[in-house]
Protein backbone atom coordinates (compact mmCIF):
# COMPACT_ATOMS: atom_id res chain seq x y z
CA UNK A 1 0.00 0.00 0.00
CA UNK A 2 0.99 3.82 -0.92
CA UNK A 3 0.20 6.69 0.90
CA UNK A 4 -2.22 7.80 -1.61
CA UNK A 5 -4.19 4.14 -1.10
CA UNK A 6 -4.96 4.82 3.09
CA UNK A 7 -7.55 6.89 4.12
CA UNK A 8 -6.17 7.84 7.50
CA UNK A 9 -6.80 11.31 9.68
CA UNK A 10 -4.93 12.07 12.32
CA UNK A 11 -1.10 10.49 11.82
CA UNK A 12 1.09 9.81 14.16
CA UNK A 13 4.50 8.38 13.01
CA UNK A 14 6.91 6.36 15.20
CA UNK A 15 10.31 5.94 13.89
CA UNK A 16 11.37 2.75 15.57
CA UNK A 17 15.83 2.98 15.43
CA UNK A 18 16.17 -0.20 16.84
CA UNK A 19 14.18 -1.88 13.90
CA UNK A 20 14.84 0.70 11.50
CA UNK A 21 11.19 0.45 10.93
CA UNK A 22 8.22 3.14 10.53
CA UNK A 23 4.94 2.44 12.40
CA UNK A 24 1.49 4.72 10.96
CA UNK A 25 -1.00 5.05 13.32
CA UNK A 26 -4.23 7.26 13.09
CA UNK A 27 -8.05 7.95 12.97
CA UNK A 28 -8.57 4.61 10.89
CA UNK A 29 -12.32 3.57 10.90
CA UNK A 30 -14.40 3.42 8.13
CA UNK A 31 -16.94 6.48 9.62
CA UNK A 32 -14.69 8.10 12.73
CA UNK A 33 -17.79 10.45 12.63
CA UNK A 34 -21.37 8.30 12.87
CA UNK A 35 -20.12 4.68 12.63
CA UNK A 36 -19.56 2.28 15.25
CA UNK A 37 -15.97 2.35 17.08
CA UNK A 38 -14.14 -0.37 15.39
CA UNK A 39 -10.21 0.39 16.82
CA UNK A 40 -6.91 1.30 14.96
CA UNK A 41 -4.89 0.09 12.45
CA UNK A 42 -1.20 0.47 12.70
CA UNK A 43 0.63 -0.03 9.34
CA UNK A 44 4.92 -0.42 8.27
CA UNK A 45 7.11 1.01 6.45
CA UNK A 46 10.81 0.83 5.58
CA UNK A 47 10.67 4.28 3.34
CA UNK A 48 7.61 5.93 4.13
CA UNK A 49 6.10 5.36 0.71
CA UNK A 50 4.84 1.67 0.57
CA UNK A 51 3.14 0.22 4.40
CA UNK A 52 2.33 -2.81 5.04
CA UNK A 53 -0.89 -3.58 7.25
CA UNK A 54 -0.25 -4.89 10.50
CA UNK A 55 -3.69 -5.49 12.16
CA UNK A 56 -5.24 -3.73 14.49
CA UNK A 57 -3.21 -2.18 17.46
CA UNK A 58 -6.69 -1.87 19.58
CA UNK A 59 -9.66 -3.39 19.55
CA UNK A 60 -12.41 -2.37 22.01
CA UNK A 61 -12.70 -5.14 24.38
CA UNK A 62 -16.26 -6.43 25.57
CA UNK A 63 -18.03 -3.86 27.63
CA UNK A 64 -15.81 -1.23 26.81
CA UNK A 65 -17.59 2.02 27.91
CA UNK A 66 -17.12 3.73 24.36
CA UNK A 67 -18.73 2.92 21.17
CA UNK A 68 -18.31 5.84 18.72
CA UNK A 69 -15.57 8.34 17.52
CA UNK A 70 -12.76 6.59 17.78
CA UNK A 71 -10.07 9.35 17.20
CA UNK A 72 -6.39 10.74 17.08
CA UNK A 73 -4.11 7.49 18.45
CA UNK A 74 -0.75 8.57 19.51
CA UNK A 75 1.74 6.01 20.49
CA UNK A 76 5.03 6.79 23.32
CA UNK A 77 7.50 5.06 24.61
CA UNK A 78 7.71 5.92 28.25
CA UNK A 79 9.82 4.14 30.76
CA UNK A 80 10.61 0.87 28.65
CA UNK A 81 6.62 0.25 27.35
CA UNK A 82 4.69 1.43 24.52
CA UNK A 83 1.64 3.49 25.37
CA UNK A 84 -1.42 4.54 23.40
CA UNK A 85 -3.53 7.64 23.98
CA UNK A 86 -6.28 7.76 22.39
CA UNK A 87 -10.24 9.67 22.26
CA UNK A 88 -13.11 7.98 22.45
CA UNK A 89 -17.14 9.25 22.97
CA UNK A 90 -20.11 7.34 24.09
CA UNK A 91 -23.46 8.49 24.18
CA UNK A 92 -24.36 9.69 28.17
CA UNK A 93 -20.60 10.11 28.46
CA UNK A 94 -18.56 13.27 27.68
CA UNK A 95 -15.86 12.43 24.98
CA UNK A 96 -12.66 11.56 27.31
CA UNK A 97 -8.52 10.76 26.37
CA UNK A 98 -7.52 7.02 27.64
CA UNK A 99 -4.41 5.17 27.69
CA UNK A 100 -3.62 2.38 26.84
CA UNK A 101 -0.01 -0.33 27.75
CA UNK A 102 1.88 -2.91 25.30
CA UNK A 103 4.96 -4.83 25.29
CA UNK A 104 5.10 -4.32 21.98
CA UNK A 105 5.00 -1.04 19.80
CA UNK A 106 1.73 -2.58 17.16
CA UNK A 107 -0.04 -3.78 19.92
CA UNK A 108 -1.98 -5.01 21.31
CA UNK A 109 -2.48 -2.41 23.55
CA UNK A 110 -4.70 -2.93 26.79
CA UNK A 111 -6.21 -0.08 28.90
CA UNK A 112 -4.51 0.61 32.28
CA UNK A 113 -7.16 2.01 33.66
CA UNK A 114 -11.29 1.66 33.51
CA UNK A 115 -12.00 5.26 32.63
CA UNK A 116 -10.47 8.37 30.52
CA UNK A 117 -7.72 10.58 32.24
CA UNK A 118 -9.43 13.42 30.94
CA UNK A 119 -12.18 15.29 33.91
CA UNK A 120 -15.25 13.40 32.98
CA UNK A 121 -17.67 16.33 33.46
CA UNK A 122 -15.74 17.70 30.33
CA UNK A 123 -15.69 17.44 26.29
CA UNK A 124 -11.99 16.32 26.03
CA UNK A 125 -10.18 14.88 22.58
CA UNK A 126 -6.51 14.75 21.36
CA UNK A 127 -4.35 13.95 23.94
CA UNK A 128 -0.09 13.62 23.49
CA UNK A 129 2.15 13.03 25.98
CA UNK A 130 4.73 15.48 27.57
CA UNK A 131 7.58 14.89 29.80
CA UNK A 132 8.67 18.20 31.88
CA UNK A 133 11.48 17.76 34.61
CA UNK A 134 10.26 13.86 34.77
CA UNK A 135 6.57 14.77 35.69
CA UNK A 136 4.48 12.86 32.46
CA UNK A 137 1.92 15.29 31.70
CA UNK A 138 -0.82 15.14 28.68
CA UNK A 139 -1.70 17.98 26.68
CA UNK A 140 -4.94 18.20 25.24
CA UNK A 141 -8.03 20.08 23.91
CA UNK A 142 -11.02 21.13 25.91
CA UNK A 143 -13.67 21.49 23.39
CA UNK A 144 -15.75 23.75 21.76
CA UNK A 145 -18.37 21.59 22.29
CA UNK A 146 -18.97 22.64 25.82
CA UNK A 147 -16.97 25.95 26.06
CA UNK A 148 -17.12 27.69 22.08
CA UNK A 149 -13.92 28.85 22.03
CA UNK A 150 -12.23 25.64 22.35
CA UNK A 151 -8.96 25.46 24.37
CA UNK A 152 -5.54 23.52 25.15
CA UNK A 153 -4.84 21.93 28.30
CA UNK A 154 -2.54 20.61 30.40
CA UNK A 155 -2.55 18.12 33.42
CA UNK A 156 -0.22 16.36 35.41
CA UNK A 157 -0.20 12.36 35.17
CA UNK A 158 0.70 9.61 38.26
CA UNK A 159 3.93 8.27 37.22
CA UNK A 160 2.40 5.22 36.37
CA UNK A 161 0.18 7.54 33.91
CA UNK A 162 -3.10 5.67 35.24
CA UNK A 163 -4.56 9.00 36.29
CA UNK A 164 -4.58 12.72 36.70
CA UNK A 165 -2.81 14.46 39.56
CA UNK A 166 -4.28 17.79 40.08
CA UNK A 167 -6.81 20.16 37.68
CA UNK A 168 -6.03 21.18 34.51
CA UNK A 169 -4.66 24.53 33.69
CA UNK A 170 -6.03 26.58 30.48
CA UNK A 171 -3.08 27.56 27.90
CA UNK A 172 -4.52 29.05 25.76
CA UNK A 173 -7.56 29.33 23.40
CA UNK A 174 -8.21 29.24 20.13
CA UNK A 175 -8.96 32.67 19.93
CA UNK A 176 -5.66 33.70 20.83
CA UNK A 177 -4.58 32.54 17.31
CA UNK A 178 -5.38 35.95 15.10
CA UNK A 179 -5.67 33.47 12.15
CA UNK A 180 -8.04 31.08 13.94
CA UNK A 181 -12.32 31.25 12.46
CA UNK A 182 -15.42 30.34 13.24
CA UNK A 183 -15.54 27.02 11.32
CA UNK A 184 -17.19 27.08 8.15
CA UNK A 185 -19.30 24.39 8.22
CA UNK A 186 -16.73 21.50 7.31
CA UNK A 187 -16.63 19.85 10.75
CA UNK A 188 -18.71 22.06 13.63
CA UNK A 189 -22.57 21.78 12.64
CA UNK A 190 -23.74 24.08 15.02
CA UNK A 191 -25.08 27.68 15.71
CA UNK A 192 -22.92 30.35 16.88
CA UNK A 193 -19.04 31.34 16.97
CA UNK A 194 -17.18 27.99 17.28
CA UNK A 195 -13.65 28.12 17.50
CA UNK A 196 -11.76 24.64 17.05
CA UNK A 197 -8.97 23.56 19.03
CA UNK A 198 -7.33 20.17 17.85
CA UNK A 199 -4.34 17.83 17.79
CA UNK A 200 -1.56 19.50 20.21
CA UNK A 201 2.13 17.94 19.74
CA UNK A 202 4.87 19.81 21.59
CA UNK A 203 8.51 20.06 20.21
CA UNK A 204 12.01 21.74 20.32
CA UNK A 205 13.24 24.14 17.73
CA UNK A 206 16.60 25.88 18.39
CA UNK A 207 16.11 25.83 22.34
CA UNK A 208 12.51 27.00 22.18
CA UNK A 209 9.17 25.05 23.09
CA UNK A 210 7.04 24.97 20.69
CA UNK A 211 3.51 23.14 20.02
CA UNK A 212 1.56 22.54 16.50
CA UNK A 213 -1.85 22.35 16.85
CA UNK A 214 -5.11 22.74 14.59
CA UNK A 215 -7.92 25.45 13.88
CA UNK A 216 -10.27 26.37 11.25
CA UNK A 217 -8.19 29.79 9.13
CA UNK A 218 -9.52 31.00 6.08
CA UNK A 219 -8.50 28.56 3.71
CA UNK A 220 -10.31 26.14 6.10
CA UNK A 221 -8.48 23.21 8.75
CA UNK A 222 -5.49 24.56 8.77
CA UNK A 223 -2.01 23.96 11.49
CA UNK A 224 -0.73 26.68 13.54
CA UNK A 225 2.28 27.03 15.67
CA UNK A 226 2.64 28.53 19.24
CA UNK A 227 5.61 28.97 21.42
CA UNK A 228 6.35 29.10 25.55
CA UNK A 229 8.35 32.16 26.70
CA UNK A 230 8.91 30.47 29.86
CA UNK A 231 10.60 26.99 27.95
CA UNK A 232 7.70 25.10 30.13
CA UNK A 233 4.07 24.21 29.49
CA UNK A 234 2.60 26.16 31.32
CA UNK A 235 3.65 29.28 29.23
CA UNK A 236 2.73 31.83 28.61
CA UNK A 237 2.12 31.01 24.95
CA UNK A 238 2.47 33.40 21.90
CA UNK A 239 1.16 32.46 18.75
CA UNK A 240 2.45 32.86 15.37
CA UNK A 241 0.11 35.29 13.06
CA UNK A 242 0.00 33.15 10.56
CA UNK A 243 -0.69 29.52 10.15
CA UNK A 244 1.94 27.02 9.84
CA UNK A 245 0.23 24.92 6.88
CA UNK A 246 -3.26 26.27 5.42
CA UNK A 247 -3.80 23.30 3.60
CA UNK A 248 -4.19 20.50 6.48
CA UNK A 249 -4.19 19.80 9.72
CA UNK A 250 -3.67 17.44 12.87
CA UNK A 251 0.57 17.21 12.45
CA UNK A 252 3.07 15.75 14.03
CA UNK A 253 6.76 15.97 13.64
CA UNK A 254 9.50 12.98 13.51
CA UNK A 255 12.76 12.48 12.30
CA UNK A 256 13.22 9.88 9.23
CA UNK A 257 16.49 7.56 9.50
CA UNK A 258 18.27 10.01 7.36
CA UNK A 259 18.32 12.69 9.93
CA UNK A 260 15.23 14.88 8.63
CA UNK A 261 12.44 16.45 10.16
CA UNK A 262 9.34 15.78 8.79
CA UNK A 263 6.09 16.95 9.06
CA UNK A 264 2.92 14.61 9.13
CA UNK A 265 -0.37 15.75 8.50
CA UNK A 266 -3.94 14.92 6.75
CA UNK A 267 -4.92 16.74 3.75
CA UNK A 268 -7.58 17.21 2.71
CA UNK A 269 -10.34 17.22 5.28
CA UNK A 270 -12.95 16.19 3.26
CA UNK A 271 -14.17 12.92 5.25
CA UNK A 272 -13.21 9.97 2.91
CA UNK A 273 -10.39 11.97 1.23
CA UNK A 274 -7.89 12.10 3.87
CA UNK A 275 -4.44 11.01 3.43
CA UNK A 276 -0.87 11.11 5.40
CA UNK A 277 0.71 14.25 3.60
CA UNK A 278 4.91 14.42 4.77
CA UNK A 279 6.33 17.93 4.70
CA UNK A 280 10.06 18.66 5.55
CA UNK A 281 9.63 20.48 7.87
CA UNK A 282 12.12 23.16 7.14
CA UNK A 283 10.64 23.50 3.88
CA UNK A 284 7.89 25.35 6.38
CA UNK A 285 7.60 28.87 6.68
CA UNK A 286 7.21 29.62 10.20
CA UNK A 287 7.13 33.07 10.96
CA UNK A 288 8.91 33.96 13.82
CA UNK A 289 7.80 36.57 17.03
CA UNK A 290 10.66 38.69 18.05
CA UNK A 291 9.48 37.41 21.36
CA UNK A 292 10.98 33.74 20.55
CA UNK A 293 14.18 35.11 19.63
Amino acid sequence: MRNTDIRIRDPYIVADKETKQYFLFGTTDSDPWNGEGEGFKVYRSENLEEWVEEGYAFRPPQNFWANKNFWAPEVHKYLGKWYLIASFYAEGHHRGVQIFRSENIIGPYTAISDKPVTPAEWDCLDGTLYVENGIPCLIFSHEWTQIHDGAICAVELTEDLTAAKGDPVVLFHATDASWSVPDTGDVVQAEGENYVTDGPFLFHENGVLKMLWSSFAQEGYALGTAYSLSGSIRGPWRQNPEPTCPFGGHGMLFEDFSGRRLLALHAPNTSGMERLRLITWNSVTIPQDSDAS
